[in-house]
């Protein structure tokens, strides 16, 4: 699974997904509200799923773990509210870039305009944040080093219908987060089989059991939903062409 995300042309695009601004991220005619382009969407699932007062004290012990966090704006957009902040991508490539980000503070990509035409920009962590925090590191999301956390945070965007085995994910969610910890999840619930197999999708196969549902009920005994909000994204693909989903953004409390 690693090298669908190895491509150049993804890399670019998880760039501009993480650091682009709607200058390079929209074309003029687009029809999306400002609201979903003026913020990155990594940064939106910090600012909107996380909850400031509910972290511990004091600020310097408050610790952070992002499994899948891709070229890393989210774990840097943690770091306003986290002392340590430790992010894992199953992607090399990725966490090069991410790497980059951490050292520099920018990172140079390009995004394509049309058929073998790109254009540049600079990925640029605001400069306001600590970069220091962060540690980035390749790991598998579903086999992660043992004696890990537990954490006061955790997030993981988009993930968890990426993986080969989701159930085996969500099993070692309590174990990760302290009691009264905050776990942050978002997901479209995008199952496809080159990803996941079938037999491993937590919904999406029979009407009554819909993924949203499932998901509740396989936390709920050890989490608590704290929040719950609809979280539209955009990938742009080319100048004229772009993928919006919508991602179902939760954030639950470790009982």
């Amino acid at each position: 699974m690693a090298s669908l995300y190895e491509s150049p042309k993804l890399l670019g695009e998880y760039l501009l997904l993480h650091y682009g601004g709607e200058r390079e991220l929209c074309h003029p005619a687009l029809p999306v509200p400002a609201s979903v382009t003026s913020v990155p969407f990594p940064v939106r699932c910090v600012q909107e799923l996380l909850d400031p007062a509910l972290l511990p004290s004091p600020p310097s012990e408050i610790t952070a773990l992002e499994v899948g966090c891709a070229v890393g704006a989210s774990a840097f957009e943690l770091a306003r509210h986290c002392h340590r902040v430790e992010a894992s991508d199953y992607s090399a490539s990725f966490i090069a870039a991410a790497q980059r980000l951490r050292s520099k503070g920018h990172h140079s990509a390009t995004r394509l305009l049309e058929g073998t035409i790109t254009a540049q920009f600079e990925a640029i962590v605001p400069p306001e944040i600590d970069r220091t925090r962060v540690s980035f590191s390749v790991q598998d999301a579903t086999s992660l080093p043992a004696g890990m956390g537990p954490f006061d945070v955790l997030l993981a965007a988009n993930l968890i219908c990426r993986l080969p085995d989701t159930e085996a994910f969500l099993s070692k969610l309590a174990v990760l987060v302290k009691p009264g910890g905050q776990l942050l999840l978002t997901t479209p619930f995008t199952w496809l089989e080159e990803y996941t197999p079938r037999e491993r999708w937590i919904g999406g196969i029979n009407a009554d059991r819909r993924s949203e549902e499932e998901l509740i009920r396989r936390l709920s005994g050890e989490f608590r939903l704290h929040r719950c909000r609809d979280l539209p994204f955009l990938i742009r693909e080319h100048e004229r062409k772009y993928q919006l989903g919508i991602a179902l953004g939760t954030c639950w409390i470790r009982r």
